[in-house]
């Protein structure tokens, strides 16, 4: 599997993606922040997972993944939509990586956006062209699973 985790921190949910995903799989982590790579770079490196990690800094505007178009099998994006200013800009970059039948976990803080918010993120996924597969339970959070058709 090729799996990518947008605003990947040092790694919290890189690393045991990258186990599951196994010798032949690569994780996609990208960060807006260049000290949060290095940190997942040097945890990647102790770990001995430093060759299914590709670590990226994007752009404040742009994730800058074109090069991988249409090879994602499943994204992450855990806490992280709410802190964006153009959500429908992010998820049609997200759509635009992963391929048919791919899918997309969006999973937000209750404690910062209402389920009105919540519920227009869906909305904007769906316009980028996502379906829903379901409502996910995933504690303290609003959580949804979505499929590239």
């Amino acid at each position: 599997m090729n799996v990518l985790d947008i605003g990947c921190g040092m790694g919290y949910f890189s690393l045991p993606i990258a186990r599951m995903v196994g010798d032949t799989g690569k994780v996609v982590c990208v960060d807006l922040q260049e000290k949060m790579i290095k940190g997942l770079i040097r945890r990647s490196d102790k770990a001995g997972l430093s060759d299914r990690i590709d670590a990226r800094v994007c752009r404040r505007d742009s994730l800058g993944l074109t090069d991988i178009a249409g090879k994602i099998d499943f994204a992450l994006s855990f806490a992280l939509v709410h802190e964006v200013p153009d959500k429908e800009r992010l998820l049609y970059e997200i759509f635009s990586t992963i391929k048919q039948n791919g899918k997309l976990l969006i999973a937000e803080p209750r404690g910062h956006i209402s389920k009105k918010e919540f519920d227009a993120t869906v909305s904007i996924a769906q316009r980028a062209g996502f379906e829903v597969v379901s409502d996910l339970i995933v504690r303290l959070s609003y959580a949804i699973l979505l499929i590239n058709r």
